[in-house]
C-alpha cells in the first residue's frame, strides 16, 4: 500500500536518501529543508503529489503553515519523519558558542517537537500514524566534544518515551538511531576517517524497508536501523 510520509531535513544526507527512495517505492513524500536551492531541485524533479517546501523546523510558525498545507494538499502522513539535525562543531562544552548550542538546541530539541504538534493532531483524528524521531548512538551513549549534540539526542529519547505513553491506540512513536553513516555531519566530527563507514545508498537500501515496516506494536521502543 502506498504510504504518505512526511520528512523533515530532506536537503541532503539521509533525508535526501529517504526522500529519493521512497518515492522510488511509490510513496508520496511531503518533505521540508532551509535550503531554497535544494527544495527547488527536489520540486522540479518530483513535482506533484509530492510537497517539498523551505521550512525552518525552529520556527514553529512555519512549520504549522507548512502542516496545513501538506495535510490540505497531501493528506495525513502515515509516517512522520523527525530527521532535521545539526551538530556542533568538535570543542570541549565550556568552548561551545552559545549562539551555536542555542541553535543546535532550537532545531534538534524544539524543531522536533514544532514538528510533533503540527502534524500530531491530525494523525489522531486519522486512527493511525507512525512518529519516528532520529535519535543517535549518541543520544544513548556519549563522547567528548560533542556534548551539546548528546545533550539533544538524549533529549530527544526520552521526549519520545513520554509521547509515547500519552498517544492513542493505533499510533506509535519511535526513537531511532540511524546508525554510523559517512555523511557531511559525521565528517565534522570523525574528518577524513568518515569515509570507513557505510554510504548514504549502502544506509538507504536498509534503511526504507525498515521504516515502512514499523506499527503501532513498537510504540515506545528505541530502535537501531540494521547494518
Amino acid at each position: 500500500m502506498s504510504q504518505r510520509i512526511v520528512i523533515t531535513g530532506v536537503s541532503q544526507g539521509l533525508g535526501r536518501a529517504m526522500a529519493e527512495g521512497f518515492i522510488d517505492e511509490g510513496h508520496t513524500v511531503a518533505g521540508c529543508a532551509r535550503s531554497p536551492d535544494a527544495i527547488a531541485h527536489l520540486q522540479k524533479a518530483y513535482p506533484s503529489p509530492h510537497h517539498f517546501a523551505q521550512v525552518n523546523v525552529a520556527n514553529a510558525q512555519q512549520v504549522q503553515d507548512w502542516a496545513d498545507d501538506v495535510v490540505k494538499s497531501v493528506g495525513v502522513p502515515h509516517l512522520l519523519l523527525n530527521n532535521a539535525g545539526i551538530i556542533n562543531s568538535p570543542e570541549n562544552l565550556w568552548n561551545v558558542p552559545i549562539d551555536e548550542f542555542d541553535t543546535l538546541i532550537d532545531v534538534n530539541i524544539k524543531g522536533t517537537a514544532n514538528v510533533i504538534r503540527s502534524f500530531l493532531p491530525a494523525m489522531i483524528a486519522a486512527g493511525e500514524g507512525i512518529v519516528v524521531n532520529f535519535s543517535s548512538g549518541w543520544g544513548r551513549s556519549t563522547s567528548p566534544q560533542v556534548a551539546p549534540y548528546c545533550a539533544s539526542k538524549w533529549a530527544v529519547e526520552g521526549l519520545t518515551q513520554a509521547l509515547a505513553q500519552e498517544l492513542p491506540a493505533g499510533l506509535g512513536a519511535i526513537a531511532l538511531n540511524p546508525g554510523i553513516i559517512h555523511t557531511s555531519m559525521l565528517e565534522t566530527c570523525f574528518g577524513s576517517s568518515a569515509s570507513a563507514y557505510s554510504s548514504v545508498s549502502q544506509w538507504q537500501k536498509q534503511a526504507i524497508p525498515f521504516l515502512l515496516q514499523l506499527k503501532a506494536k513498537d510504540n515506545g521502543r528505541s530502535l537501531t536501523v540494521p547494518s
